[in-house]
């Protein structure tokens, strides 16, 4: 058996004996996740990341570690922006709390499947087409500046969600949640409780976030293993950190300038590779550190909207 099927093994091992603890056991029944519960889990999947990581570093060398280590946090801080929309949908929805948990499990289990299907066809594309990393470059640089100019006040308009409109169209939806269930009966005849129209709406949030996201890990590396797994660590966290974002949320509000810069620095680096190709020390320091920055300047200026409230 060679290394990297034994590291395969691990690494879907233990994914799958997380989620069967964090759900079947620890999250059994519906209920409210308090901040210590989240923070709890998070320190978990960090964790088993960072073990997961010195794993790769004790079988394939100090590259192959830093390489999982940058897409890792790299995937991980641009993912947190979903987190902000994944608020706005429970709140539109109105979702209850003690039901969300649900939600996202589902969601972020249905996500792994179309991030590893994106990520295999993103990789082929790149090793076949190579010019392609320039469109992701433009690509990126576009996004982190149309990012950086984005008002965090703004809602979105979830009536116009085309996938709502279709869900109505093929299934009727009943107006009221029944426990946890995503499908419910009445009168004899089956219908959609809010809590699948609010599961399908995050899946769609995800496939165009995953636009994003996918083409920046490709710039770190185009390995198979260490582009799928490092997302795929990235992804399983999110669902604990969510709660814990959700209870202080204020406090980040110079994030989406950092990763606005982040973004296009990953960008840069894609259309400047023929040229120069940054070494994978400085990217992972310059995520780092924006990432640090951003955070930390947060919580040393508070955001104005907070005082108003007072």
């Amino acid at each position: 058996m060679s290394s990297t099927t034994l590291l395969w093994i691990v690494f879907f091992s233990l994914i799958s004996i997380a989620m069967i603890i964090d759900l079947g056991f620890a999250n059994k029944k519906s209920h409210e996740i308090s901040l210590k519960e989240s923070l709890r889990w998070t320190a978990v999947w960090i964790s088993l990341a960072l073990l997961f990581c010195a794993g790769i570093y004790l079988k394939f060398g100090t590259e192959k570690g830093m390489l999982f280590l940058t897409g890792y946090i790299l995937e991980y801080s641009l993912s947190v922006d979903n987190l902000f929309v994944f608020l706005m949908i429970f709140s539109f929805f109105k979702v209850p709390k003690m039901y969300q948990h649900r939600v996202l499990f589902w969601g972020i289990l249905v996500a792994l499947v179309t991030r590893i299907l994106f990520i295999s066809g993103g990789v082929v594309l790149v090793n076949k087409f190579h010019w392609i990393i320039y469109i992701f470059g433009v690509f990126l640089v576009y996004t982190g500046i149309k990012m950086a100019f984005k008002n965090n006040d703004d809602e979105i308009d979830l009536e116009k969600n085309i996938l709502l409109r279709i869900v109505r169209k093929i299934i009727p939806i009943s107006t009221k949640y029944d426990k946890e269930h995503f499908i419910t009966k009445i009168k004899n005849r089956r219908y959609a409780t809010p809590l699948l129209v609010v599961l399908l709406v995050i899946e769609a949030t995800d496939i165009i976030f995953a636009v994003d996201s996918i083409p920046a890990i490709l710039s770190i590396t185009t390995d198979p293993f260490i582009v799928i797994t490092s997302n795929v660590f990235a992804i399983v966290g999110l669902r604990s950190l969510y709660f814990a974002l959700s209870k202080i949320v204020n406090l980040f509000h110079y994030l989406h300038y950092g990763l606005s810069v982040i973004l296009t620095f990953i960008g840069a680096k894609m259309l400047i590779s023929h040229y120069y190709v940054i070494p994978v020390s400085i990217a992972l320091t310059v995520v780092a550190v924006v990432l640090a920055s951003s955070v930390i300047a947060s919580l040393i200026w508070p955001a104005k909207i907070q005082k108003k409230k007072k």
